[in-house]
């Protein structure tokens, strides 16, 4: 891989990592104060943002947490986003997590998902 385009992966992880960090970490002293599923959402994004700020060093080595960002937010989307829009049901929290999901298109423009595929499509599986 070219030093320019892991230059571009570490800035992805850099945005996924200081991104969640400025919005997530500061929420985590009053955790225990959420309802049951926030706080298992502000604790699974705080992991990720922990991941994606690893990611910076080793960015080969940690492209399944870029394959996974992309992947659930691609899927809340189409699956949760798009039919409320069409029915025209996008509330405001619902039309805030959109717009913070289709900031994927950052990280979806760094991957280099010719190489994540072929990685992929050639692993070995061990027995």
């Amino acid at each position: 891989m070219t030093r320019t385009r892991l230059a571009f992966l570490r800035g992805g992880y850099l945005f996924m990592g200081l991104g969640l960090a400025l919005v997530k970490w500061p929420d985590l002293a009053d955790a225990a104060d959420l309802p049951v599923y926030e706080g298992v959402t502000l604790s699974l994004l705080t992991a990720m943002s922990v991941l994606a700020l690893l990611g910076a060093l080793r960015p080969v080595a940690l492209l399944p947490v870029l394959v996974l960002e992309t992947l659930w937010k691609l899927i809340w989307l189409a699956l949760v986003a798009l039919p409320l829009a069409i029915d025209g049901d996008l509330d405001g929290q619902a039309a805030e997590i959109a717009v913070n999901c289709s900031l994927v298109v950052v990280i979806i423009a760094v991957v280099p998902w010719r190489y994540v595929w072929r990685q992929m499509s050639t692993a070995e599986v061990s027995r």
